[in-house]
């Protein structure tokens, strides 16, 4: 689900790019064609991906992500662009998540809601409801994970990386309450040796989380990286009762599009 549950939070940067062909010039202007259309090389489509929240089950919650990536500018200074939404988990391991648009921070520009994604463990299906790109529709996939009764992220360790690429240094950070909440902290900074992915300069990656094991996911998290910038996800308004259950069926009035490949028949 790490991969295919992610979604799209950030809003595509890159300048949209209209194929032309060639067109001879012209002196008689009845054979013109239109108006000449500008063309942008370049442009980088650029996407954020949020906390993750297992299938977990017994383990209810619903709460507001806050999203923050803050990248430095070359001419000096950051841009910073961010957002919040709305997450829960049922008894049952049900994902609710929603997806809003990144905005400039201090702007006049209003996040708005994009997406809302259903993720269902026991009946292996996952709902895509678009508001915008494909509106009032969700897509039927197929959801990968199934159910589970604890989960244990993977712990950093100190030492050298494989084949000489650098080194990392794990840090135990103790614990942190939030909304009630016990979280424990992680910190695991690695350097990589100069020349290992074309850097003309050794350079170093933060990662700080903070996990309750109760609720199985991360309450607050800081990725800096000088290649992206930095990431900080923030878990607040925390709620351990049950979730409202509509929350964890397609919206009223929306079409359902199945994706599903069919199931082969028996031979």
């Amino acid at each position: 689900m790490r991969t295919h549950f992610s979604f799209l939070l950030a809003a595509l940067t890159a300048t949209a790019m209209i194929a032309q062909q060639p067109q001879a010039p012209s002196r008689n202007s009845q054979h013109r064609q239109g108006p000449p259309v500008m063309i942008n090389d370049g442009g980088v489509p650029e996407m954020l991906e949020s906390i993750y929240i297992p299938p977990l089950q017994n383990a209810p919650f619903s709460a507001i992500v806050h999203s923050e990536w803050i990248k430095t500018l070359t001419s000096g200074g950051t841009f910073t662009t961010e957002n919040q939404r709305k997450i829960a988990r049922d008894s049952l391991g049900r994902i609710y998540e929603e997806r809003w648009n990144l905005v400039p921070k201090g702007g006049s520009a209003q996040s708005q809601m994009n997406a809302i994604q259903i993720g269902d463990p026991v009946g292996r299906i996952l709902y895509n409801c678009f508001l915008h790109t494909m509106p009032h529709r969700c897509t039927l996939e197929k959801f990968a994970e199934t159910p589970l009764a604890a989960f244990h992220p993977a712990v950093g360790k100190s030492g050298q990386l494989p084949n000489g690429n650098g080194f990392r240094i794990h840090e135990d950070l103790g614990i942190r309450n939030f909304d009630g909440f016990d979280a424990a902290g992680t910190r695991d900074t690695t350097t990589y040796n100069e020349g290992v992915i074309g850097n003309d300069r050794s350079f170093s990656v933060t990662r700080e989380f903070w996990f309750s094991e109760r609720l199985g996911i991360d309450l607050e998290s800081d990725i800096a990286n000088p290649l992206f910038g930095e990431e900080i996800f923030t878990v607040t308004d925390l709620n351990s009762a049950e979730p409202d259950p509509t929350l964890f069926q397609p919206p009223a009035g929306f079409d359902v599009l199945d994706q599903r490949k069919p199931v082969p028949p028996a031979e």
